[in-house]
Formats: structure tokens, sequence, C-alpha cells
């Protein structure tokens, strides 16, 4: 160990589909019933996460700008990764993102939005929308005009510690019942195609039909990430995908482990159980930052945690 862990303190959106169940799992002072998304991770200027203990007073974002050494001197205007919790008391909107190329284009120079999700917990016989039925671009633009959403959209079973990555282009949906982990590209860019003709406030929420239609990958391939799966003493740690933007992780330990990643940074998530980092006691809901030159950790306890880096 070298430096010491970075805490960043958790950020709280309310969404119409959230609910209250990350105050039951985790503990956390949720703003609301309707709370859909934690920013756990985040130095996105739609939720900078402030940093709790010796760096108090700075944001994950400033310490980024001002002290790039704790990230093994990454290049980029913004921290690269961002992650979160998402409780999906009803469904999600059916979304698309685009890459890289066409959001900088777009959407005033942002990122685009790979992501992935960990399938925290979710209730009996819950489903996800991924990818869709359409052989060709013309078929899909005739499937949306016509309303024939079922037909179009693929939707298939989920049980908690299932894994998907959503690659740009993939359309997507969390359902109601769902709480996920979400690894993603820093980027808040998303084009809502389908929202089942619900009212917000009265009126629906807007649409982004064309730039779906555009971003859209024709034919879906579903995308199958090799896990990979080693044991490091007391801890089971098995690789869930790697892909240009980050690697992610899911380490279930029992007992004690000594864990080393040579990177720029890492990012830390307890999702289940209880126990200690290096001294430091954690328990589910707690999220890290292991900075640049930090080594090993040494952990104890019986926990789950995901891991993630670039």
């Amino acid at each position: 160990m070298g430096a010491e862990l970075l805490r960043p303190r958790p950020l709280f959106h309310e969404k119409i589909w959230g609910g209250e169940r990350m105050r039951r799992a985790y503990g956390y002072d949720i703003p609301s019933n309707h709370t859909g998304e934690c920013w756990a991770i985040s130095a996105h200027p739609n939720g900078d996460c402030p940093m709790l203990g010796s760096w108090e007073g700075q944001t994950l974002g400033s310490l980024w700008r001002g002290h790039r050494e704790l990230f093994g001197g990454l290049e980029g205007e913004s921290f690269p990764l961002l992650i979160k919790i998402l409780d999906a008391r009803e469904d999600l909107s059916v979304q698309v993102h685009p890459d890289d190329e066409y959001a900088a284009a777009h959407e005033h120079g942002s990122l685009g939005k790979t992501e992935c999700w960990y399938v925290l917990d979710c209730e009996p016989g819950s489903t996800i929308i991924i990818g869709h039925n359409c052989a060709t671009r013309e078929e899909l633009r005739a499937m949306v005009e016509a309303g024939r959403w079922q037909e179009l959209l693929r939707e298939v079973p989920i049980r908690q510690g299932d894994f998907f990555q959503i690659d740009p282009g993939c359309i997507h949906a969390i359902k109601g019942g769902t709480m996920i982990l979400e690894t993603q590209q820093s980027s808040d860019v998303t084009y809502r195609f389908y929202d089942y003709g619900r009212l917000e406030n009265g009126r629906p929420r807007p649409l982004h039909i064309e730039q779906s239609l555009a971003v859209a990958t024709v034919p879906f391939v579903p995308h199958e990430p090799e896990r990979e799966t080693r044991r490091v003493s007391g801890a089971e740690v098995t690789r869930l995908v790697r892909c240009k933007y980050y690697s992610v992780y899911h380490a279930a330990l029992d007992g004690a482990a000594k864990l080393g990643w040579d990177r720029p940074f890492v990012d830390v998530s307890v999702i289940s159980g209880d126990g200690e980092i290096d001294g430091l006691e954690v328990r589910a809901g707690d999220h890290l930052v292991a900075p640049a030159g930090y080594g090993e950790m040494d952990m104890h306890g019986k926990m789950e945690l995901i891991f993630s880096h670039v």
C-alpha cells in the first residue's frame, strides 16, 4: 500500500421510475421514494462526487484537474469512468446510446456511452430488454412507425449476478423490479426511443426517434463477454468484461486475500457483506478509488466487490 484510498460521497438522482430499495439495501440517505440513480464514483458535471477523508473540500473532478498524479498522469479532459447504482421500481424507457464519433459531432463534443450492467438484485421472473429482432434499418423504421414495439424488442430473463455489456447502438432497457451496478464511460448522453406512452407532470417525456434510428446497430448481435475466473487465496476473482474503455471484475471474498492492480486507478464498489480493506472498515454500499501506485489491497471479511479500471 502506498497512497491512501480515495473516498467519494455518492450523489442521488430522482427518477419517474425510481424507488427506495437503495435505502434498504445500503442504508443510503436517499432524497425520496423515487430515487433512481446513485452516482457512486463520478466526476461528471451532472454529478461530481464530493470527497470524504483527507481530501474533504475537493470533488473527484477537482482531484482529476488538480492532482492528475493520483490517476497515473492519465490524459483526457474528464475522469473516464462513471459508476452508478440504478434502482428500477418501474420500467426505464427503451434507450440507445451513441458512440464517441456520433456524440462528438452531435452532442457538443461529449463522449459516447459504452456501459455494462451487473444485476445486484431482481424480483423473480424479471427481464431486461437488450437488442431487437429487425434484419434491416428499413424494417426497424417501419416497425417503429407502426408502433410494433412488442415484436420489435428482444426481452431476456435475468437473475442476480447476471452481467451484460451494452455497446453503443444496442437498444436496451432495465425493467421494473431490478437493481443494477453500472460501469460506463463518463457520459450522460441517452436517446429515448420508446417510453410506453407514460406521462410525467401530465405530458409525455421527449423522445429521440431520429437519433435512435441513426445510431442503432442493425442487425443486433448479442455480446457474450468471456468470463475468466482465478483464485487468489480467500477470494474468487472473475473478469466480467474487457473492452476499449474498461475492464470489470467481480470478487467474492471469504476470509483474507491480497489483490494488486498495476493501473492508473481502480474503482472499488462493495456490493454485499462487510469487511476491511487495509484496515478501513467497509460494507455494502461503500465505494472507493485506489489511486496510482497504491499497490496491493489487503482485504479481510465476507463480501462481494466490483472492481473496474481503464
